[in-house]
């Protein structure tokens, strides 16, 4: 990381009044004094503002504000130069030319993060919180995107870490070092209520974790049924738009038609699917398969009804074949006559109307309850919300029931310490004390260019 590095930070580059030009690296002072119109700005004192010119020999190319923010008191923890210019393309593009031109290269998608992770900044998780900070469009996203940002999922995990350190160090001072009598002897008895500690912690972050990926992705939620019975006057009723095209003729939704909302801070994704029934037509048929498989891949099913008509036995396979799912039957048409008989089903049934909207609002609170995320957002957000995380924690987890196991037939405690030390080591992998190459590259490669 010795070369110096340049980009755009900001987005929608000719469309905002300004734009953002950062630079970071040994020579970004250097670049900066180079280009200036004040030839001192390199000697300004750290975390200043400065006005004046951006310059091409004697052309002045803009007027604009440079931050200059000396090492290690900044983001990479390397001398950083930002450019508050005006935000036409041309001229952001002339002085981000001008940078290059001076033993800049331009920078890698999400290099500047990068940057800060290798430089110790930042932790893994903390980086990738960045990313997340950057697309959240909830306030839960933005809040668990800042607690890991701020350190306190770092200390959640470092706070297990810090009790698997303490039984290791009390192992290999009784292994190495038996003659210390001033030490806790680790026995059998000592272990077990350590790691059973620790593993109800992370089996509780395991779980809790579903919900860190509901706010982070949110929840896909299919609605299904057979033809007709009202599934895209349903969508369009929980979308408050006309999103699907409704008639009152069979099989008009051949493709998925998606669409989301905002609802209790939780993203859902509705998906309005292709009425379900045996049909000859090739490209219903298509459609036909594509629900069956959305149905399958889905977090949640909503199974439309009409009430007006009686059950199929399509509809009753239905019913038999989301029963072990997250599923709620949406019972609709209230405003016709009933004629649906020997409904038996252990699923939430909701009664309701697309046409009128009634039932919606109900629908919609049974959805977040499916999940129990009523009150989600008085909670301290401090889930893992990646599967690399996740995978990471799940892996700690195994390791430390084999622990517990082998303590359990008397294996010797240097060898029990094995399973601890490596389960240790997997919490370290989710704040990145340990890690690959091609890891680091990839994680940093989804960012956007500038950040």
């Amino acid at each position: 990381m010795e070369d110096t590095i340049a980009a755009i930070a900001t987005n929608n580059i000719g469309i905002g009044a300004i734009n953002i030009i950062r630079i970071s690296g040994n020579e970004a002072l250097k670049i900066i004094q180079k280009i200036f119109s004040n030839k001192k700005i390199s000697q300004a004192k750290s975390h200043t503002i400065h006005y004046g010119y951006i310059m091409d020999n004697d052309q002045k190319i803009d007027e604009v504000l440079v931050t200059i923010m000396k090492a290690p008191k900044t983001y990479t923890k390397e001398d950083v130069v930002e450019i508050n210019c005006h935000g036409g393309f041309e001229v952001t593009r002339k002085i981000l030319s001008l940078i290059l031109k001076q033993n800049a290269r331009l920078a890698e998608k999400g290099e500047f993060t990068k940057r800060a992770f290798l430089n110790g900044r930042i932790n893994l998780l903390e980086a990738e919180a960045v990313e997340d900070l950057l697309e959240s469009s909830t306030s839960n996203q933005s809040t668990l995107a800042m607690n890991h940002l701020t350190g306190k999922t770092t200390e959640l995990i470092n706070s297990l870490r810090d009790q698997m350190a303490a039984l290791l160090a009390n192992i290999e001072v009784n292994i190495d070092y038996p003659e210390y009598i001033d030490e806790l002897v680790i026995t059998k008895a000592n272990i077990t209520p350590v790691l059973t500690s620790i593993k109800t912690k992370l089996e509780q972050i395991i779980k809790e974790a579903q919900n860190g990926q509901i706010i982070k992705n949110g929840l896909k939620v299919a609605i299904i049924g057979k033809p007709n019975v009202g599934k895209s006057s349903l969508l369009n009723a929980l979308l408050e738009e006309e999103k699907a095209i409704v008639t009152d003729i069979s099989g008009t939704t051949r493709d998925v038609i998606e669409g989301s909302i905002i609802y209790q801070g939780i993203i859902i994704n509705f998906l309005d699917t292709a009425g379900i029934r045996k049909t000859t037509d090739k490209v219903e048929k298509i459609g036909v398969e594509k629900s069956k498989t959305i149905m399958n891949q889905a977090d949640l099913i909503i199974l439309v009804l009409n009430q007006n008509e009686k059950l199929t036995t399509e509809e009753e396979e239905l019913i038999k074949n989301i029963g072990n799912k997250k599923a709620i039957i949406f019972l609709n048409k209230q405003d016709l006559p009933t004629k649906i008989e020997n409904l038996s089903t252990n699923l939430p049934i909701i009664l309701g109307s697309a046409k009128i909207k009634k039932g919606i609002e109900e629908l919609k609170d049974n959805i977040i309850s499916q999940f129990n995320l009523q009150n989600i957002e008085n909670k301290n957000l401090t889930y893992l919300t990646n599967i690399r995380q996740i995978s990471l924690a799940k892996e700690a987890l195994q390791l430390i029931n084999q622990a517990i196991n082998a303590n359990k037939k008397d294996i010797p405690i240097d060898m029990v310490s094995i399973d601890i030390k490596n389960a240790w080591e997997c919490l370290g992998k989710i704040i990145g004390q340990y890690y690959e190459e091609e890891l680091i590259d990839n994680i940093f490669s989804r960012f956007c260019l500038g950040k």
